[in-house]
């Protein structure tokens, strides 16, 4: 049960809050000072301060990431697959 960390990717600067990482068919990566709460309010320890959350739905630690992606076949670019909605809008007002 280990969490997908990359050792290449950068941590983030300090005093910059977290930073959110989507990896190609894996899990988030969430790097620097972040709070974990449940859907009732209650804050989750994650023991560390870099972690991984499940994308894909099939880890046995859910929130965080155990690669079960990998056995399940878990497809996901980094990126997002299309534009969010506001963000046209948001660039149609653009001068």
């Amino acid at each position: 049960m280990s969490q997908h960390v990359a050792p290449e990717d950068p941590a983030p600067t300090s005093g910059s809050g977290a930073t959110i990482t989507p990896y190609r068919d894996g899990p988030l990566i969430v790097r620097g000072d972040f709070r974990l709460l449940d859907q009732d309010g209650n804050e989750i320890d994650p023991g560390r301060e870099t972690i991984a959350l499940c994308r894909c739905g099939k880890s046995g630690i859910k929130p965080f990431c155990d690669g079960s992606h990998k056995r399940a076949g878990f497809s996901a670019p980094s990126p997002p697959s299309r534009p969010r909605p506001a963000a046209r809008i948001l660039r149609a007002d653009a001068p």
